[in-house]
């Protein structure tokens, strides 16, 4: 700020004067002034002694002070109101936010890293981190090739292809990346204390039932039985058509079995065709215990209607259908995938096919005591195996 010459005491010095009777023109080349300083001075303090003229500064500067603070208060609440739709929270958005009000307000950094809460020095970082361009790319890939993965499942996918970084890592590119999965909209869930069915932890222990719907392309609709092993969660049959009768479930379910085995209880809801009297009679001839869900509780049939979900979400909603033919080719593919190569989280990430082999070489192991014998340490079990009897929560 620049130093004023003539105090307050000068100034009404010079004023005295001039009230004694000397000429202004003297006054001002007496004192090394113009005549339009002069009045000047006289216009602000004539009339006044030293300490109203000292008291008037004093307001005059806390009044600047006072216009300044303001000033500050307003140009941050306008920094603020830019700042209303943005979240900042990670560094990277702090770092924007300071750049975006540097550049649109004419911030300074200093005063922008205040308003937005950061440490200049972290406003300033610079990541010295490898573009890492083929990963990202080959991220990209398998993300719009399974566009219902999100990240756990795509870092299966590349540890399968060799990839060696952590899913901490990958999780980070896949969020740089954008390709966060959308979320639908769920229903709303049941609550209260759930009592779960006890099943042996084997294959063919219990299969689910349950039916599907879609349309085709011209608008036709077709549905789709869908057959799950709650154990190995490997999907038995997925049978496509536009009307399925109990006589057709029957048939399907023979036709599984004769290639399978028979298993030890089958889980449905109260559909026509499960409750109709070809299937009873089915039931009867197989001698196979057949057990039908409260109506209106789904939960109690959780592991099909799961499936259900995994398949509406990953297939029947990506996927447009042109007749009966592609539907049952593209339903075949999907299946083949679905039990030799998508990761399932509930099994470790294991394929359902894998952990089934896994889950059948483990009770043979257990139930031939000369192998055992000749290994004695066994390889770690399955998830929720045990002993040979042991029994998993299902349900």
């Amino acid at each position: 700020m620049k130093r004023k010459r003539f105090t307050e005491e000068q100034i009404i010095a010079v004023l005295k004067e001039h009230e004694a009777g000397a000429k202004t023109a003297d006054l001002a080349r007496k004192h090394g002034i113009s005549e339009a300083t002069f009045y000047n001075w006289k216009a602000k303090f004539g009339g006044m002694d030293v300490s109203e003229a000292k008291r008037l500064k004093a307001l005059e500067d806390e009044n600047a002070k006072l216009k300044k603070l303001l000033a500050e208060q307003m140009l941050d609440a306008a920094a603020l109101r830019e700042l209303l739709s943005k979240k900042l929270v990670r560094p990277a958005a702090k770092r924007a936010a300071a750049a975006h009000l540097q550049a649109k307000l004419g911030l300074s950094e200093r005063r922008a890293c205040s308003i937005v809460g950061a440490d200049r020095t972290m406003v300033r970082y610079r990541s010295r981190r490898p573009p890492d361009t083929a990963l990202r790319g080959r991220l990209r890939e398998l993300a719009s090739e399974r566009r219902r993965f999100g990240y756990r499942r795509l870092f299966i996918l590349l540890r399968r292809e060799g990839e060696p970084s952590g899913i901490n890592r990958i999780h980070r590119l896949y969020r740089e990346e954008g390709l966060a999965v959308r979320k639908r909209r769920s229903r709303r869930k049941a609550c209260g204390v759930r009592v779960p069915i006890l099943v042996d932890a084997r294959p063919n222990a219990r299969w689910s039932l349950d039916f599907v719907s879609d349309q085709f392309a011209g608008g036709r609709r077709f549905r789709i039985l869908n057959i799950v092993d709650d154990v190995t969660k490997e999907c038995l049959g997925a049978i496509a058509d536009t009307s399925l009768s109990g006589r057709r479930v029957a048939r399907e379910l023979t036709s599984i079995i004769a290639r399978r085995g028979k298993p030890g209880s089958i889980v449905s809801d109260n559909g026509t065709e499960f409750t109709s009297n070809a299937m009873l009679a089915w039931c009867r001839d197989n001698a196979i215990d057949w057990h039908f869900i409260a109506p209106g509780k789904p939960i109690q049939n959780a592991f099909v209607e799961s499936f259900n979900g995994r398949m509406r979400d990953e297939f029947l909603n990506e996927t447009l259908f042109f007749g009966l033919d592609d539907t049952r080719r593209r339903l075949a593919a999907w299946v083949a995938d679905y039990n030799n190569a998508r990761p399932h989280s509930s099994l470790r990430y294991q394929t359902p096919a894998a952990f089934a082999a896994n889950l059948t070489a483990t009770g043979d192991r257990l139930r031939n005591p000369d192998q055992l014998r000749q290994s004695p340490v066994a390889p770690p079990a399955p998830l929720g195996v045990q002993s040979t009897r042991t029994l998993n929560a299902a349900g």
